[in-house]
């Protein structure tokens, strides 16, 4: 090993692997560095890593059962942990470990030579700034820390405030870029999915080549950060090695994501849809896992990654145990205890391929494969305004489920309609759009395109899921580091009004015409309506609806123009509180509805 790597992801919650960060493994796996992934609470690592060095200092396997109590000890001092372990307090391993805890305490942490850390989306900003700053603190003097992503990209100059750290713009899509002495083009390396095995978080999405066949858009949308991320369009990236590669280490994966921004703009499409097809996903294409076990244990065999698979293999075994008879259960469990291989933290590499002879038939006799289909998505959605007939009938030669087609406002109508019905024509029947709202649109344009949709389900019948999204200028000064931007047609109570209904929904909008009429109104008006209705009377819509929610739609209406101007003038900031009073009785009264909460105990 050349030297210690450390790769890190700020500790939010996101959808997708950092594609990034897995990129980076298998660019200083392939020259030889340790290294290490890690997601999550930057103290809890600190003291893991503590805990791990521990446990090598005393060599005493029988303490691996009790490495959470290590764990909570070492980060933050307290001895109930320990009491909890037989004979442990005062004894000569007690004395060492108290030596591991000062240096937590004085941030003595195990050291790397080069710490990686990525950047998602601007409002992250405080977890992201606040992991770059205590990342230093596992730094080697003569290390270095790299930060590149989206945040980092956009946000280069504020990044470098707050951390004294420069980071990297763009794509690392030359030779060189992090080490002189390389000719790795870091952004077309295939990607290192072990690493998802080193950490706690499971992604939504998994079981997926994650990959993109294009980089970049043509397009120049001013709400969009890609022209910002990605200048430059390319129009063609090979496939075929990078699924070649990743199966053959990893073993093939069941769905196929493509990250790509503007797919139709590349005149190559045919041709990537012909080596979207030779990898397996053509249309009707299914596929038989290969055994996780299996992938494990090759893995283990040849010195690939060993921290992931051990602990792969340990969380294996316990799945082994949950099929087992009581009986069976203790004896498959007093061998593991005699190799060590109960916990992660103390089993050996040699002792997991001992134990194989006794793990690999057990797992083959309550985990068969079975055929599964096979989809592909491409996840940014297409340019309906590149839609033709010929590129949509080349479309439907792979499994794509759902075309996913961009619906950004209202004055794409013709357009969005003519892609939805060429797509149907060629046999695409699940389908999805993405809606942009509060950017320079009205709600009218919004409530318009959600019904659109319910429409064409109707009419075409076929199924077609919304997911209206939210415009957040990531690079404003006022709004990067949050979420609270408002566009000028909009104001915080309809926005809350959308994402009231949407989380009953979990963000999307399905085929029904019922239910939409009943979340979002039958007509304009009725949207209107749910628009300026109370919170609580919208999450709780059918306790309140008979009663409450009348009450207050009386009243509201009653107010004549004066009093209903000076009333939405304060209902459109969406603070309410039980000190609120304008003088006017009619008024206050119908302040009052909004009081109500929202979560009623």
């Amino acid at each position: 090993m050349n030297q210690k790597i450390l790769l890190i992801e700020p500790n939010y919650k996101n959808k997708y692997p950092p594609m990034g960060l897995m990129k980076l493994a298998t660019y200083y796996r392939n020259r030889g560095d340790d290294v290490r992934f890690f997601k999550g609470d930057l103290k809890v690592f600190a003291a893991k890593l503590l805990c791990e060095e521990f446990l090598a200092e005393v060599k005493d396997p029988k303490l691996g059962k009790h490495v959470p109590k290590f764990i909570e000890h070492i980060k933050t001092g307290k001895f109930a942990p320990l009491d909890a372990i037989p004979n442990f307090r005062n004894s000569e391993q007690d004395v060492i470990l108290k030596e591991y805890r000062l240096r937590y305490r004085n941030g003595k942490f195990p050291q790397f030579d080069v710490i990686g850390i990525t950047t998602l989306f601007t409002f992250y900003w405080r977890e992201t700034i606040d992991t770059i700053n205590y990342a230093k603190k596992f730094c080697s003097e003569d290390g270095r820390i790299i930060v590149g992503g989206i945040a980092a990209s956009i946000l280069h100059d504020k990044i470098f405030q707050e951390t004294g750290i420069d980071p990297l713009c763009g794509l690392l899509n030359k030779p060189g870029m992090l080490d002189a002495d390389s000719e790795y083009i870091i952004d077309e390396l295939p990607l290192d999915y072990s690493i998802l095995e080193e950490i706690d978080y499971q992604y939504p999405v998994n079981n997926a080549y994650l990959a993109y066949m294009t980089r970049g858009c043509p397009r120049k949308c001013a709400f969009c950060a890609v022209p910002s991320l990605e200048p430059e369009y390319k129009d063609y990236i090979g496939l075929k090695e990078q699924i070649r590669l990743a199966t053959e280490r990893f073993g093939p994966q069941k769905n196929l994501l493509l990250m790509d921004n503007n797919v139709f703009a590349s005149k190559h499409f045919e041709k990537i849809i012909d080596e979207i097809k030779e990898c397996g996903f053509e249309r009707g294409a299914t596929y038989i896992p290969e055994s996780e076990y299996n992938i494990a244990m090759k893995n283990i065999r040849e010195g690939y990654n060993v921290r992931a698979y051990t602990r792969k293999l340990i969380r294996l075994y316990d799945r082994i145990s949950d099929r087992l008879s009581e009986a069976e259960q203790a004896d498959f469990y007093l061998e593991r205890e005699k190799r060590n291989l109960l916990y992660a933290e103390v089993a050996s590499p040699d002792a997991i391929i001992e134990f194989d002879e006794r793990a690999r038939p057990l797992y083959e006799k309550y985990f068969k494969p079975i055929k599964r289909m096979r989809i592909i998505d491409f996840n940014q959605g297409v340019d309906a305004r590149l839609v033709t007939e010929k590129k949509m009938k080349k479309l439907a030669e792979i499994n794509i489920r759902p075309l996913r087609i961009a619906f950004d406002h209202y004055s794409m109508k013709d357009t969005y309609e003519a892609a939805i019905r060429t797509a149907v024509k060629h046999g695409i029947t699940d389908l999805s759009n993405y809606l942009l709202y509060n950017f320079e649109d009205e709600p009218d344009d919004l409530y318009y395109r959600m019904k659109i949709n319910i429409d064409l389900c109707d009419e075409l019948g076929v199924t077609i899921y919304s997911f209206p999204m939210k415009f957040h200028p990531i690079d404003d000064p006022k709004y990067f580091k949050n979420r609270d931007y408002i566009g000028k047609h909009w104001n915080r109570k309809f926005i809350r009004a959308v994402q009231a209904v949407l989380n009953s929904t979990k963000g999307k909008i399905g085929r029904g015409k019922s239910f939409f009429e009943e979340a979002f109104g039958k007509d304009i008006d009725e949207f209107h309506k749910i628009l300026w209705m109370p919170e609580a009377f919208i999450i709780h819509r059918f306790k309140y609806k008979d009663n409450l929610t009348a009450e207050w739609w009386e009243k509201f209406n009653s107010l004549d123009e004066m009093q209903l101007n000076r009333l939405k003038a304060i209902v459109a900031v969406n603070v309410f509180d039980e000190n609120i009073a304008t003088g006017d009785p009619s008024i206050d009264e119908v302040l009052r509805y909004y009081q109500v909460r929202r979560d009623p105990k």
